[in-house]
């Protein structure tokens, strides 16, 4: 991959699904005698589940949703 006149790089999709890297992740580089190192704050995706636990306006059963995901 090319880094851009700004400095950036586009992660992999797969990678980014690997860490759990969404749209506002902290993330770090921590350079060491071998190179560089991309480190992901470990919380965050608990926080994004946490933020978004409740947030559905529906009101279901756990077995009507479970009934959608088998059809």
């Amino acid at each position: 991959m090319r880094v851009t006149s700004k400095g950036q790089v586009t992660v992999p999709l797969d990678v980014r699904r690997a860490l759990g890297i969404v749209p506002g992740s902290d993330v770090a580089f921590e350079l060491d005698d071998r190179g560089a190192r991309l480190v992901v704050d470990p919380d965050r995706a608990a926080q994004e589940i946490a933020r978004m636990r409740g947030a559905g306006d529906i009101a279901m059963t756990t077995d009507e949703i479970l009934a959608l995901t088998r059809r």
